[in-house]
């Protein structure tokens, strides 16, 4: 089976035969795919209501299980995203019904951030639409294939984490 990506590879290693395009090999791959899983990312979550932010503040919540609540500090970590940028997007979400502030009973200056129902519901009905797209990407491979595939980028990112 070939793809686009064999005929760029064959196309610099005509040009640049000097050089090892075995990287290119791989990431051109990933980078097109990433394209695919952003493009049905998008779709999943326009199709729940909510957008990519919002799934991702929505999603840490429901993954820390019942009471579905974090600190603002945690939801920091949690989505890699700044301080400013996360009280914005807490502001927003509360203002949809979403989620709701109520005081941190262990620190009288916090606050704590809960999912509302209507939350958890936008984002299991999201995550399942998501779900669903990831398995027709990964359809042409066999579970030992995906199992095999996310060792092999497990690895990849290790240095990363």
């Amino acid at each position: 089976m070939r793809d686009e990506v064999d005929g760029l590879v064959e196309a610099w290693a005509r040009e640049r035969p000097d050089l090892d395009l075995a990287p290119v090999a791989v990431f051109s791959r990933i980078s097109r795919l990433a394209r695919h899983l952003d493009l049905a990312r998008r779709q999943a979550f326009t199709a729940s209501g909510i957008e990519s932010w919002e799934f991702d503040v929505l999603a840490a919540l429901r993954r820390a299980g019942k009471p579905y609540e974090l600190s603002p500090g945690r939801l920091l970590r949690e989505t890699l995203v700044t301080s400013g940028t996360m009280t914005n997007r807490v502001d927003r979400l509360a203002a949809r019904g979403l989620v709701e502030r109520y005081p941190d009973p262990d620190d009288r200056r916090g606050v704590i951030v809960r999912l509302t129902p209507e939350g958890g519901a936008a984002v299991d009905a999201a995550f399942t639409a998501l779900l669903e797209a990831e398995e027709r990407l990964l359809a042409e491979l066999p579970a030992r294939q995906q199992e095999e595939l996310a060792g092999l980028l497990r690895r990849l990112l290790a240095p990363f984490a």
